[in-house]
């Protein structure tokens, strides 16, 4: 008899809904955390949270799990979960992996953005220039779009998903901490633009370089002062 074939489960209706809750769930506690409207040392209660987003524990458990793999949460002794506090020394080491990560991403990414994606970003960081008083939202929403699209345009997805990761973490260190670097920061995502328009990937890692270099020192200052 001819061996049976075996097929790879399927996930029904409920487990598509749970994963679709899970995600839910990640994408708003993240959010939060971000923001800092869940506060560094809160202690995050599955049951309070999952009534807080009316869903039931298990996405909220999932979403927690994930948390706390990337680091972004902590379980003390006794299972607690609280958010993480994160060292200086951890933004150092985050921001030097990025640094690495992100030359390479454009130096990938050289010669294969097309002129129009370039014009778009420029536009949307000179608008952001140019506006009276922008938000912290707003400068995030236009820094990644730079990065994003200098990090997808590398043609390596696992290498853009791990720069996308890292930015959310240092986003979580420097958020309103380093607002000196707001116009400085854009000016130097102006200058990697050009650098692209060009075709000079010299030039254009070493605007990355130069960029994240900068972030670290500013933020590195900003902790010594206080």
């Amino acid at each position: 008899m001819p061996n049976p074939v075996r097929r790879t489960p399927v996930a029904g209706p409920l487990e598509e809904r749970e994963e679709s809750l899970s995600q839910m769930a990640y994408n708003d506690l993240l959010d939060r955390l971000i923001k800092r409207e869940i506060p560094v040392g809160s202690v995050l209660q599955e049951r309070r949270l999952a009534e807080a987003l009316a869903i039931s524990r298990t996405p909220v458990r999932d979403a927690l799990n994930r948390l706390e793999s990337e680091g972004f949460i902590t379980r003390k002794s006794g299972g607690v979960l609280v958010v993480k506090e994160f060292s200086t020394r951890e933004l150092i080491e985050t921001l030097h992996v990025r640094q690495v990560l992100e030359m390479e991403g454009v130096r990938l990414a050289t010669g294969r953005i097309p002129p129009a994606e370039l014009d778009e970003a420029e536009v949307a960081i000179r608008a952001l220039l140019a506006a009276d008083e922008p938000s912290a939202e707003e400068d995030w929403e236009v820094d990644s779009r730079v990065h994003r699209m200098i990090a997808e345009k590398s043609g390596n997805a696992v290498l853009a998903k791990h720069i996308h990761d890292l930015r959310v973490k240092t986003h979580m260190f420097n958020m309103d901490r380093v607002p000196e670097r707001f116009e400085i920061g854009h000016r130097e995502h102006l200058a990697i633009i050009e650098a692209l328009r060009r075709g000079d990937r010299d030039a254009a890692r070493a605007g990355i370089q130069a960029h994240i270099e900068n972030v670290k020192l500013s933020i590195i200052e900003k902790l010594r002062i206080i």
